[in-house]
């Protein structure tokens, strides 16, 4: 439910902010500035989002991201929630290699948690994902599940690049996989590779997903979670190769959104309202109508 009114924001905030509710949990909602990506500007929006809702208890981090196909048979549209971050690019060069030097970030034990409990809960029931997912393609049709196809090249087939789209590329390089039925996408947990550029290199993307055991690619969670011990959540809209298309941002976005909205839900009360802000003391605060 989303809320409407005034709040209070720090005079130096940038953010443009979204309030409303899951459940019995306050929510504040903030996107990256149209155009901005990678690890810095994400850590920069959450770090004014924090001088604004200093006492906000659980981050999430929900949207898109590159998925790495794998013998868990993941297709477009499934959603990853990180078990871990390893941000990929950072590092130095010792003898013509790489060398990581990034940590494994990894979320709040109250998130683990949570993750894990709604795990043991999909083994009895179903999750509400496609319940949540097929509502929100009801109101917003343009998040519905795309009518392109989901195509899986092989690793050694590229993008040819005056080909305006894959439909013109060569389709007996397609991997065969049998049909899924629309809404109705997997949830995986593994390890998300976090970086400054998009991944768009099957043959990179496969060495680095063996090396640091990650199944999907994404450019903001290590930025993040360097300020606040945060989820990642990303719904898959392409295979991080170069066979790249927005078709699917907007559905992927989507499946994510309600994994997240069906965790948070579960989220003991206590553990994920917000404290109230002294009215008392306010100083540096503006009042912003939403």
């Amino acid at each position: 439910m989303r809320h409407t009114g005034f709040y209070l924001k720090n005079a130096n905030d940038k953010n443009t902010y979204t309030l409303g509710s899951i459940g019995s949990h306050n929510i504040v909602l903030a996107c990256l500035p149209n155009g901005q990506y990678g690890t810095n500007n994400a850590a920069s929006v959450l770090t004014n989002m924090l001088r604004s809702f200093p006492s906000i208890c659980h981050g999430f981090i929900v949207g898109i991201g590159g998925g790495v196909p794998s013998r868990a048979d993941m297709r477009l549209g499934d959603v990853v929630v990180g078990t871990r971050v390893m941000q990929y690019d950072l590092g130095k060069f010792v003898d013509g290699d790489i060398q990581r030097t990034a940590d494994a970030r990894i979320p709040s034990y109250p998130l683990r948690t949570a993750v894990s409990n709604l795990r043991s809960k999909h083994e009895l029931e179903p999750s509400r994902v496609s319940t949540i997912l097929q509502d929100m393609a009801t109101r917003y049709p343009e998040y519905g599940h795309p009518a392109s196809p989901d195509r899986l090249f092989r690793v050694a087939y590229k993008h040819e690049p005056q080909l305006p789209s894959c439909n013109d590329c060569d389709q007996s390089e397609l991997l065969s996989r049998s049909s899924r039925p629309p809404y109705y996408p997997s949830i995986h947990h593994g390890g998300i590779a976090s970086g400054n550029q998009v991944m768009k290199d099957s043959i990179a993307r496969d060495n680095i997903a063996r090396e640091l055991d990650i199944i999907c690619f994404e450019m903001e969670a290590a930025g993040l979670m360097d300020v606040l011990s945060c989820l990642p959540i990303r719904g898959i809209c392409d295979y991080s190769d170069s066979h790249k298309s927005k078709e699917w941002q907007r559905y992927a976005a989507a499946t994510a959104a309600s994994y997240a909205k069906e965790l948070i839900e579960i989220l003991p009360a206590s553990q994920g309202k917000f404290e109230s802000l002294d009215i008392h003391n306010t100083r540096g605060f503006v009042p912003i109508d939403s």
